[in-house]
Parts: structure tokens; sequence; C-alpha cells
């Protein structure tokens, strides 16, 4: 049977890329995020192994119900990507905004972690996959970074969760690429890593053999 896929964050940047290379790979895939227009758009790009999944990374049930539509439609879930994430403005502590602290903490952290609690039942069927997207910001202390605290938190939580899982052959990855030429940044920035290059990191891990869990890819722009 194919393997299915589900993706937080899928409508843009690394999720887009992350949906184009599993599909292209063979997969079946959950494309979820708020953008419903930008999700059916990459939907007719894919075709038939894709499924829109709208709805809103911090809410659990919109998660929970998504992925049992994706159990539904394609009879099972082999692997999920918490990609979805942001940064806040302005940074630092000081003149930093709590009230935009906690909706990107909520984002961040929270909304992996509904993936991984929504994901579970699905993927010890499947002895299936987590992974989730990290930063070079969770491996190394940034100046006032509120949001590469968030990051700290998704590198410990995928070690924890990795040892979790393995006691049912589950496998957990953290990807942690440093700077990407998304729109998660105000200005392009053509020299550095592309969504495509963090997509493929995500695919190797999926791709190992059963025996071998790839607990970590770390990724930089050579520059």
């Amino acid at each position: 049977m194919t393997k299915t896929l589900f993706i937080t964050g899928a409508s843009s940047g690394i999720g887009a890329a992350t949906a184009r290379a599993a599909a292209k790979a063979g997969w079946n895939v959950g494309l979820f995020a708020r953008s419903e227009d930008k999700l059916k758009d990459l939907a007719r790009e894919i075709g038939d192994q894709a499924l829109v999944l709208t709805g809103d990374a911090t809410q659990y049930v919109d998660q929970e119900q998504a992925m049992s539509r994706l159990a539904q439609k394609f009879g099972q879930i082999d692997a999920v990507f918490a990609n979805a994430g942001r940064g806040t403005s302005p940074g630092g502590t000081e003149k930093g905004d709590p009230d935009d602290w906690k909706s990107m903490i909520d984002l961040n952290v929270m909304g992996a972690l509904y993936t991984a609690h929504a994901a579970m039942p699905y993927l010890r069927k499947t002895t299936g996959q987590y992974v989730v997207t990290g930063s070079a910001a969770g491996r190394r202390h940034i100046k006032g970074s509120i949001y590469g605290a968030t990051k700290f938190f998704i590198h410990g939580f995928a070690g924890n969760l990795a040892d979790e899982m393995a006691e049912w052959g589950g496998r957990c990855m953290v990807v942690s690429p440093g700077m990407v030429d998304t729109a998660f940044f105000d200005e392009a920035k053509p020299d550095k890593l592309k969504p495509e290059d963090v997509a493929s990191a995500v695919m190797h891990a999926l791709g190992a053999p059963a025996h071998a869990a790839v607990r970590e890819i770390h990724l930089m722009p050579v520059d």
C-alpha cells in the first residue's frame, strides 16, 4: 500500500516543497494549513495523491479531524511532518511583544505537540515516523531570541519523543536548517538554503531502512 504523509504548514515554503518531494517519491500527502486557496493550487499541481485539509495548527481538534479524514481517504498514515511555525517581531525580550510571543508559542510549540498527540494512534498502527522542523536557532543561543527558545523546546521534545516512540519501533526526527529562502523573511535570501534542500533532508529520513533511526539532520548554507 502507498504510504501517506500528513504535513502542517503545507501551503508554502518547506511544507509545500516537502509535499512535492513526497508525491514525487510515490507518497500520498495530506496538505494541512489555513490558506485553502494555496492548498488547492498545490493539490492541483500534485494530483490525486494530495488531499486538501484546511485548518489551524494551533487548534487540536482541527489537526485531529484532518488526520481522520486523511486516514479515511488513503487507509493509513505512515508519517507526519510538524512543520508549521513562525517568528516574532520585534525581536528580543525587553522590546518584544508578549501577546505575539503567546501566538508564536501556540503555533511553534503547542502546534507541534498537537500533531504528535493526534498522530500517535495512526503511527502505532504503521510503525510510523514523526518529523518536526527545528532550527539552527534551536542549537545555539541567539541574543534575546524568543523564537530560538521555541526551537530549543522542539529539539528537546524531539529527542524525548524519539525515545518514547522507539519502545514500539516508531521513529522521530528533527530537521534543523539554518537560514532558508522562504516567506519567513521579509526580504529574499537567494544565497541561502532552499525549501527543496530541507525537503530532501526530510525525505532522506522517511526513506531510511526500518532499522535506522535518523534522529536529526542539521543543514546550513555554505557561506
